[in-house]
C-alpha cells in the first residue's frame, strides 16, 4: 500500500527518480479506484432499467457516479504525470518524452506503436547508480530518497 500512496505524497514533484514499483503500483491503485467508482455507475444503470421499464433517463445515482469518477480522474492527473516523468528520469530520459507520447497518441497508427514502445520503456529497469536526475532510488545506502 505504501507504493500506491507514495505518488500522492509526492503530488507535484517532477524532479528526482521513481522506481518501477512506485509507478506500477500507482497504476494499479488508479485502476482499482476507478473500478470501485464504476460499481455505483453499473448499479444505477441496472436499477434504472429494472425500476423504469421503457424510461431511458438516467437517475441521480448515475450522475453522482459520473461526477465522482471525473473528480477522481482530475485529482489524479498531476500525480500521474509526475510519477511518469520521474519514471522517465529513472531511465535517464527527459520528462518531455511523455509530452511527445501524448501528442503521438492523436495519430491513429503512430499511437499504437508509440503506446507499445512507451509500455516497454516503463517496464525496463532504471539506470544503476546516480544519473543526471538524481541518486538511484534502489540504492540501500540512500534510504532517504523517498522521505
Amino acid at each position: 500500500m505504501h507504493w500506491m500512496i507514495l505518488p500522492l505524497k509526492r503530488y507535484a514533484e517532477f524532479s528526482g527518480r521513481s522506481r518501477r514499483m512506485e509507478y506500477w503500483m500507482f497504476q494499479v491503485f488508479f485502476f482499482l479506484a476507478l473500478l470501485a467508482l464504476c460499481i455505483p455507475l453499473v448499479l444505477s444503470i441496472v436499477l434504472t432499467e429494472d425500476l423504469q421499464k421503457g424510461s431511458e433517463a438516467p437517475g441521480p445515482l448515475f450522475w453522482m457516479s459520473i461526477a465522482l469518477m471525473v473528480l477522481f480522474w482530475l485529482a489524479m492527473i498531476i500525480p500521474g504525470i509526475a510519477v511518469t516523468v520521474r519514471r522517465l528520469h529513472d531511465r535517464d530520459l527527459s520528462g518531455w518524452i511523455y509530452l511527445g507520447v501524448i501528442v503521438c497518441s492523436f495519430v491513429p497508427l503512430v499511437s499504437f506503436i508509440t503506446g507499445i514502445a512507451f509500455l516497454v520503456l516503463m517496464f525496463l529497469p532504471g539506470t544503476v547508480g546516480e544519473n543526471s536526475y538524481g541518486p538511484d532510488p534502489k540504492d540501500p545506502s540512500r534510504a532517504s530518497v523517498f522521505e
